[in-house]
């Protein structure tokens, strides 16, 4: 082989003929359905086999004398064949400069398929006695890292491909697993890496030590964030693509002991807004939240702990307004998702683009309909409830555990209770829980206290009989976790005149929850027990997020 070959890069075009079949490996780190689908495209545009290393897995890898580095540069992995040629996968089937210098390598005359680029890392690591994805980068990462004073050298190191490949990666796998949030956390020997999926964390393979600083310069960098500053935590943002889909990166520094934490939160500023149906509202409450948001005025309420799902909820009611014949305007931080004809702004606390002013300034818009991302601070709510008042219908969310707890939050800033019984329709309070995958989910009789919850809960007779649950087993398709994705549980509580005149006495959330109940409200612990008989989850996973039984 050609020392030059190992830095080989330049497309070119190159003919091949092989017929065999589709390519797959259930190695870890095999290609995933995206790619092999991409692979297979560009083989039948480029009139190539689409291969499998499957099939091809009784030839003998023909990589003697062929570096490791060099193929997986390259994405390229050759078998011996029968007849004397060698075959070779390839992800790229244009890299010509890659398929001559296997050829001169192995003295073979090369036969070309096209493989998708993950099934052929994970024959290159079956083959060169491999590394994960993470191993492969670290180790082309020599030496320790840039002392503590050096910036030149570690912006320097923070643009090394090997740091950028690294980083790149981080953000590509959390994309692939479906996270939410990249946490990397440094500890005295080791920088943790975390991802946070359907609201639980998964750890990941650590990153070396040395590697901390230029890793987290590298993600500073590209949040315009100043590297220098490591006593102060720092928020940014980066504009990023993963296969050609758009992300909104959300940067979060901390200073800690052992060095900066980072946490990344992702988000798909193109994914669209989804249905009421698809966050778990059944037919009766899309039912009541249809009415609520076709009224001219008045406060709607969506209440919950941070990542419970309640902009995806707003965002939903916003979708079930004809914004073609009302002027919708919303002030939020940041922007999730962009909605057509909905003016959106986002706040910027750093100029004095503050929630208060944006909401101050929207109410001089000639808004039908006003979306406040958060209401976080008497100002704030002052306003919103005067809006609400004044003939402009506010949606808003609130950190309260409960829905009855969203009004004595609001009289606890500052807000009279008179007003409140004029302005709020109603309050939304709601979680997120788990699904079980439906792959492996598996049906079993409900155990003695699941069926006892469920029979209080008027779910089920109280006089028994045989009751179906469902629990998690764990299979490929949902990383072995047996959950793969979330839905939302909820109550609504809308307001009458017992919960006005409770509000107008001051009364605590605790009198108002049960005057809400009283009245008919479902709480968030039975709708999750509704769910459970449904087979969607578990009274683990109800029983996890629910503090209100």
């Amino acid at each position: 082989m050609r020392a030059e070959s190992d830095a080989l890069t330049t497309a070119a075009s190159t003919p091949g003929t092989f017929t065999t079949g589709a390519f797959a490996t259930d190695a870890p780190g095999a290609g995933s359905g995206s790619e092999q689908a991409r692979a297979r495209a560009l083989a039948e545009r480029r009139n190539l086999p689409f291969l499998s290393l499957e099939e091809v897995e009784g030839l003998a890898p023909a990589a003697t004398g062929v570096s490791a580095n060099f193929l997986r540069q390259t994405r390229a992995f050759p078998l011996s064949d029968a007849d004397g040629v060698l075959l070779v996968a390839i992800a790229d089937p244009d890299n010509a400069e890659a398929l001559e210098s296997l050829e001169i390598a192995c003295g073979l005359p090369v036969r070309v398929g096209v493989a998708a680029a993950g099934d052929i890392d994970a024959a290159i690591d079956r083959a060169c006695g491999g590394l994960s994805a993470m191993g492969r980068i670290v180790a082309d990462l020599d030496g320790g890292g840039p002392a503590d004073d050096d910036l030149d050298q570690l912006k320097s190191q923070a643009s090394d491909a090997p740091v950028v490949r690294l980083v790149n990666h981080l953000i590509e796998e959390a994309v692939r697993q479906g996270a939410s949030d990249i946490h990397i956390e440094p500890f005295a020997d080791k920088i943790a890496v975390r991802l946070r999926v359907d609201g639980v964390m998964r750890d990941q393979e650590p990153v070396p030590k040395r590697l901390g600083r230029a890793m987290v310069s590298r993600i500073k960098i590209l949040a315009n964030l100043n590297i220098a500053e490591r006593r102060l935590p720092q928020d940014g943002r980066i504009a990023h693509r993963v296969n050609g889909r758009p992300l909104d990166l959300r940067i979060s520094t901390l200073p800690t002991i052992h060095g900066e934490s980072v946490v990344t939160r992702l988000l798909d500023p193109g994914a669209g807004v989804r249905s009421l149906s698809s966050l778990g509202f059944d037919a009766t409450q899309e039912a009541v939240l249809q009415r609520l948001v076709q009224a001219p005025n008045g406060m709607v309420l969506v209440t919950g702990p941070t990542g419970s799902g309640k902009s995806t909820t707003l965002y939903a009611a916003l979708g079930l307004i004809d914004a073609r014949q009302r002027k919708v305007l919303t002030v939020e931080d940041p922007v999730e998702y962009h909605m057509e004809r909905v003016n959106q702004v986002q706040v910027k606390p750093a100029i004095g683009l503050t929630f208060a002013t944006v909401l101050r300034a929207l109410v001089r818009q000639d808004p039908d309909v006003i979306m406040v991302g958060e209401t976080r601070d008497p100002e704030t709510a002052d306003i919103a409830v005067h809006a609400a008042l004044t003939g402009h219908l506010v949606l808003s969310t609130l950190h309260t555990n409960s829905a009855a707890g969203a009004l004595t939050r609001l009289m606890d800033m500052g807000v009279e209770p008179f007003l409140l019984t004029s302005s709020v329709r109603a309050v939304i309070a709601q979680r997120l829980v788990r699904l079980l995958c439906r792959a492996c989910r598996k049906a079993e009789p409900a155990d003695p206290e699941t069926l006892r919850l469920l029979a209080d809960a008027g779910l089920v007779p109280m006089a028994g009989g045989a009751v179906t649950v469902h629990r998690p087993v764990g299979c490929p398709d949902c990383g072995g976790t047996g959950y793969a994705g979330r839905v939302g549980i909820y109550e609504m509580m809308t307001m009458n005149e017992p919960l006005r005149a409770l509000t107008l006495q001051r009364a605590g959330a605790d009198a108002i929850q049960a005057a809400a109940v009283a009245g008919g409200m479902s709480t968030l612990f039975r709708d999750g027990l509704a769910k459970v008989q449904r087979g969607l989850t578990t009274l683990e996973e109800i029983q996890r997020v629910c503090d209100v039984w």
